[in-house]
Order: C-alpha cells, then sequence, then structure tokens
C-alpha cells in the first residue's frame, strides 16, 4: 500500500524539516537503496517509495541528521539513525515516525 515517516525534534518541540532520507531494501545480505527524499517543512515524507511497490521484505530508512543539528547549531552524537523494520503485509499503510533530539531518539509504527 504505502510507506511514510516523520521527524519531530522533541528538543525543540517541532518537526524537523528538510532532513535528507534514504530508503533501502535488503536482498538477500545486501542493503539496495531504492529511494531518496527529503522532510517537508511539517517533517513528513510520503515519498520515499517513488515509483516501487512495498512487498514483503526487510526494510531500512536512513535519516540523515547531521546535516539538521548542524544547521540548527547543535552538537549531536547522531549523525544519523537507521530504523529497519519488515512488512509483512503490503496492503497495510506503514508509517515509520522518528522522535528526535541531540542525544537520543525513538521510534514506533505509527498510523
Amino acid at each position: 500500500m504505502s510507506l511514510s515517516t516523520h521527524i519531530l525534534d522533541t528538543a525543540l518541540g517541532r518537526p524537523a524539516a528538510n532532513v535528507s532520507l534514504t530508503l533501502s531494501q535488503l536482498v538477500g545480505a545486501t542493503w539496495q537503496e531504492i529511494g531518496s527524499a527529503r522532510t517537508d517543512a511539517d517533517g513528513r515524507c510520503k515519498t520515499l517509495l517513488g515509483d516501487h511497490l512495498l512487498q514483503p521484505s526487510t526494510y531500512k530508512i536512513r535519516f540523515n541528521t547531521a546535516e539538521y543539528f548542524h544547521d540548527m547549531r547543535i552538537t549531536s552524537i547522531y549523525p544519523y539513525v537507521d530504523v529497519a523494520f519488515t512488512v509483512a503485509d503490503p496492503g497495510q499503510h506503514y508509517h515509520i515516525p522518528l522522535l528526535l533530539t541531540a542525544n537520543g531518539y525513538t521510534t514506533y509504527r505509527g498510523s
């Protein structure tokens, strides 16, 4: 069906805009990049799949956070955050949000 994500900077209490994202699919033992995009002004992205169809597989979203923190003049130990997840039923919507601070992050399956 579809895949989306968003990033909320919980320390600042606002969306993380213009963060570079890449989507990779695990094929055998190798990650293959299949899409890239940036978060919009609301910290959201719905275009990572591009023309690809969601399949039963394992995927990984790389949130490239170094540039975001640099632009915000914030020191962080996380240059990127990788979130791997398994799609069991491609007929469902998969929303993979990231709650982010310079010193920690969490993720969950959203709706």
